[in-house]
């Protein structure tokens, strides 16, 4: 989904860059994509899949975390550690992204 975006995204740049319609369809796209952006069904499908990948995001660093306990180099797990009790606020998962 993500490069999909990114495709449209400069699929639009690339028009805007390219064309010789001016200013006035340059300001013509922008009002569309902020309309797009600011529709609720979007801002929610958008906040459901944030949400959706935080879930997934911490079940695999569980995971990962569980098959790889033991494994990693001290330095490494002690570097992990700190990083944690630096950024172990509460509202924030495992990857120090807020949950909003």
């Amino acid at each position: 989904m993500r490069y999909r975006l990114t495709f449209i995204a400069g699929l639009a740049l690339g028009y805007v860059l390219g064309t010789r319609a001016g200013r006035e369809r340059y300001e013509k796209l922008k009002k569309s994509a902020r309309e797009i952006a600011q529709n609720p069904a979007v801002r929610n499908t958008a906040e459901s899949a944030a949400q959706q990948t935080r879930t997934y995001a911490g079940k695999a660093f569980h995971s990962v975390s569980e098959k790889v306990e033991g494994k990693v180099p001290d330095s490494v797990a002690d570097r992990v550690r700190s990083l944690r009790e630096r950024g172990g606020a509460a509202g924030n998962d495992d990857w120090g992204t807020s949950n909003t």
